[in-house]
């Protein structure tokens, strides 16, 4: 009991030190595109030298379009030329003329803009547009503003729903009204404290990080911070029934679940670090983000959860209080009807359980990789329409060229190779740097600066570009910066995934003191992911958004196989137990009944906290939540109960070669308690 009162109150030191700092986490998140992109890429070199070369070029610029489909009136271009003075004064600047479509149709207008304020200020001087006037701003500024709108109170939201979820389904697991708030609380504080040391490390260590980042190690912290607690709770409770002191009972809960715990988090924790090998600089920041929230939250579920629990004694679980030596017999209940069937015909249920998952990852091919800018939003926001409208009546590249930097000297043959590149419909030297060295060129695509046509493209133009002698030419912008995340993408998806699968092989190898289990695990994680990301193909082909970013493969790769695998390990470390003393068979359909309401409890929780992401209005975020949250619910409910342990029966004992368990032991089982501990 001492103990636990020590450990409460370094905690609560811990608390009142670094939590005021968890509220500071927004003053170190950046936007800064710089500061995400690869940093050997092309187009963020060429972002670099504009900033050094050209102070400014790099504000974002606010595009507005006027459309009247049966054609501009001279009343509309006064109204437009009234609108162009008006941002003038609101910008403090001159505003270009304004540029007119070849149908007649439309008009343009674009001006740099220093403050995203603004925006709000232009939009709004729009709706006084004359009747019939289409308006709508689009742009960096435009897009950039839309993206502000849409991730307005996001965080809060997240937490607030993350909480709720894990609320709702704690109180279904124990069916308490009181032991739900302690592994809650234990979550909440876990987050804070997580977000407490990533603002110290934006601080002190320089890690990027965004809006994003902060929003899945949030959803992340909550989902295997719960999972932990639910782990351990339900050891807890099951020894509470063999032991008359709940300090010796907790202990006891401590050593047998702290090495599946342990296992867990270290597969996650070593899983995301496999990200500092990423070139996407926003990847390779999220490593230490995640890895922090991990660590937080396994500290917190293996020193605090279980001092509070001592601390607040059996009557949490009221109104069913686990009483020493009273619960002695095993109720039948679903999870013994699974062993049932697991256990009459293992090689035709793992078999038809494998063939269902291949069949699923057929989905797979309903996805297509690469999301343009309009695919980005679950609604269409203005930025999206005004450039769909730009894309309608103006040439496909007007609002978005592409930036070519290179030697002054040179500028006149580099002018030349752009023009004569097949896609560019012009090119113009648009500045040159104050000492004289860099010069600027805008080349204007034909095509939409986010289409397929528009990439090939860019890379025609880099190759003529960077064939003019002594040019020393990059080229940059939206369209390049898309085709170099594309590739930086490809490459980590080839480099990271099967860092992360050696991870999380040598993990389970050390933990089970094994090598034929390990490896069936592994494929079978990989089985797993293949048929979550084909389930939602076929899903996301529903929804209408098949389109996924070139980062989602990877992602959804490191929290399906870092976090399923969870289930699976605390499912062979009970068996690794249970083998020792009653066999192979009997030790594996003992564990699947033993540890089948927890695992589904834990899967249910990271499923739910993962699902909330659909509430955010981007498409990414919906997906990334129902690739997580469906996978998840697949390795909990199919390949952990049905797949695992049919395949591990039907192996036999030479599923844990070479240790000890490869060989059935000869003494009967004793006479332990065994409950089902689903609450």
């Amino acid at each position: 009991m001492r103990r636990a009162v020590a450990v409460l109150g370094l905690w609560l030191v811990a608390g009142f030190l670094l939590l005021p700092l968890a509220g500071k986490i927004g003053d170190v998140t950046t936007t800064d595109p710089a500061a995400l992109l690869p940093q050997n890429a092309e187009a963020t070199q060429a972002l670099l030298r504009a900033r050094e070369a050209f102070p400014g070029s790099d504000t974002p610029v606010a595009v507005v379009v006027y459309v009247r489909d049966s054609g501009i009136t001279d009343a509309d271009r006064s109204a437009v030329d009234a609108d162009r003075q008006e941002f003038g004064r609101t910008t403090g600047q001159q505003i270009g003329a304004i540029t007119a479509s070849g149908d007649g149709q439309a008009l343009l207008l674009s001006f740099p803009v220093q403050d995203k304020d603004v925006v709000k200020q232009v939009k709004a001087a729009l709706t006084d547009s004359p009747a019939g006037l289409r308006a709508e701003v689009t742009g960096s500024a435009g897009a950039l503003s839309d993206l502000d709108d849409a991730g307005q109170g996001a965080d809060t939201t997240l937490f607030l729903a993350a909480a709720g979820i894990v609320a709702v389904l704690l109180l279904l697991t124990y069916r308490s009204p009181v032991l739900w708030i302690v592994p809650l609380v234990a979550a909440v504080a876990a987050s804070q404290l997580s977000s407490a040391l990533v603002y110290l490390m934006a601080e002190h260590l320089d890690v990027t990080v965004t809006a994003d980042l902060t929003t899945m190690m949030t959803v992340l912290v909550f989902g295997a911070g719960t999972d932990y607690a639910l782990l351990l709770i339900a050891r807890y409770r099951e020894e509470l029934h063999l032991h008359p002191d709940r300090t010796a009972a907790m202990a006891v809960a401590v050593r047998r679940s702290f090495p599946a715990i342990l296992a867990s988090a270290a597969t996650v924790s070593l899983g995301v670090l496999c990200l500092l090998a990423a070139r996407m600089n926003d990847m390779h920041s999220f490593a230490p983000i995640a890895a922090t929230g991990i660590i937080v939250s396994f500290a917190v579920m293996t020193t605090l959860l279980p001092a509070m629990l001592v601390l607040l004694g059996r009557w949490l679980f009221w109104p069913f209080v686990p009483r020493y030596g009273a619960a002695v017999t095993t109720r039948r209940g679903f999870w013994h009807r699974a062993g049932d069937l697991v256990g009459r015909r293992p090689r035709l249920l793992w078999t038809v359980t494998a063939a269902v998952l291949v069949l699923l990852g057929l989905g797979v091919y309903g996805l297509r990789l690469g999301q343009s800018t309009s695919q980005m939003y679950t609604t269409e926001v203005g930025s999206v329409a005004g450039q769909h409208l730009i894309d309608r009546h103006f040439a496909g590249g007007v609002s978005s060229p592409a930036l070519v930097l290179a030697d002054a000297s040179t500028v006149d043959a580099v002018v030349a190779a752009a023009k004569a590149t097949g896609g560019v419909a012009d090119a113009t030297a648009t500045g040159r740097s104050a000492d004289g060295r860099w010069v600027s060129i805008a080349a204007t695509l034909t095509d939409p600066p986010d289409s397929a046509a528009a990439r090939a493209t860019v890379d025609r133009l880099r190759a003529a570009v960077h064939a003019v002698p002594g040019a020393d030419a990059v080229v940059g912008g939206e369209t390049a910066t898309a085709v170099d995340v594309a590739r930086a993408s490809e490459r980590d998806n080839l480099v990271v995934v099967p860092l992360i699968l050696g991870v999380v092989l040598i993990v389970l190898i050390l933990l089970l003191r094994a090598l034929v289990a390990p490896l069936l695990l592994a494929a079978s994680v990989a089985l797993s992911y293949v048929a979550a990301m084909g389930l939602c193909g076929l899903v996301f082909q529903a929804l209408g958004h098949p389109n996924i970013v070139h980062g989602m493969p990877l992602y959804a790769w490191l929290f399906l196989t870092t976090l399923g695998v969870d289930y699976t390990i605390f499912l062979m470390t009970r068996a690794r137990e249970e083998v020792a003393v009653r066999g192979n068979r009997d030790g594996m359909l003992t564990a699947l009944t033993a540890t089948g309401g927890v695992i589904t409890s834990a899967g249910l929780v990271l499923a739910g906290t993962f699902g909330v992401l659909v509430l955010l209005p981007f498409v990414a975020a919906v997906q990334m939540g129902l690739i997580v949250a469906l996978g998840v619910l697949l390795d909990t409910f199919v390949v952990r109960t049905l797949l695992v342990p049919a395949l591990a029966i039907d192996v036999g004992p030479r599923l844990w070669w070479p240790s000890r368990h490869a060989q059935t032991p000869a003494a009967p089982p004793p006479s332990r308690i065994t409950v089902d501990i689903a609450g």
